[in-house]
């Protein structure tokens, strides 16, 4: 399978059917007949090139917190660097760019309103 491929079914089988076991990239391997070492250069890969920020559970979070969508206005010539800055936070799980005044948009899910005005604030 060429890399390409790879990071094709990478991307669409497992946004929502990831393994939940001891070993999960071992069997997402097993899954596409390819070694695992394959798998994690693939997602290293799609993570340099800035198509994923991480592997990770995302939440219901109404089932777990609180959440919200969030945007800021931010200078052009800030944007990667503030986005940067607020995907470190751990209770941030995506951001993207808006042609918009409010030119950055982000999902905040925290396990309690407290701590999502908290995670706000900081951010």
């Amino acid at each position: 399978m060429d890399s390409g491929a790879l990071d094709f079914r990478l991307l669409n089988e497992f946004q929502r059917d990831f393994p939940l076991c001891p070993a999960p990239f071992a069997e997402l391997a097993s899954r596409l007949g390819v070694a695992e070492s394959l798998v994690l250069q693939g997602l290293e890969s799609l993570r340099r090139e800035g198509k994923i920020a991480r592997v990770g559970a995302v939440f219901a979070p109404k089932r777990i917190g609180a959440s919200t969508l969030a945007a800021m206005a931010v200078p052009a010539g800030k944007l990667s660097a503030v986005a940067e800055a607020v995907s470190r936070f751990p209770e941030v799980n995506h951001n993207y760019e808006r042609e918009h005044r409010y030119n950055l948009w982000f999902v905040v899910t925290a396990g309690s309103e407290g701590r999502l005005h908290a995670t706000l604030g900081a951010i």
